[in-house]
């Protein structure tokens, strides 16, 4: 079980990365890069077993919040051109915290069950 756990690790650290390369043409590119780049450290130390269970807690809970914060007024989609791309591009954001915090939540969860 623990290697199955390293493993959703190192694959969530990567898609975070990911999340934070592609945010170079966000309107507010930085604070995004620097959100998915934490997320990215999280699920790497998660995996390498570095992470105490209550900062994966916290940033689950830090992110959870952000995405009540980031939610548009009005949900349109996800697609540009679908609807007003403020809505959008917020949809999207928030959307990426919510599952930034879910993936910190089953972390933490897991680590709770299984890990030291």
């Amino acid at each position: 079980m623990k290697i199955v756990l390293k493993v959703l690790g190192i694959i969530f650290g990567v898609l975070f990365i990911f999340g934070a390369i592609v945010q170079y043409n966000d309107p507010d590119p930085i604070l995004w890069i620097i959100i998915y780049t934490i997320a990215s450290i999280a699920s790497f130390s998660y995996a390498a077993n570095k992470i105490p269970k209550m900062v994966l807690l916290v940033l689950g809970t830090l992110f959870l919040i952000g995405f009540f914060s980031a939610y548009p007024e009005t949900f349109e989609g996800f697609e540009i051109g679908k609807g007003d791309i403020k809505n959008v591009e917020e949809a999207r954001e928030a959307y990426g915290l919510l599952l930034m915090a879910i993936v910190m939540f089953l972390f933490g969860g897991l680590s709770f069950l299984v890990r030291k």
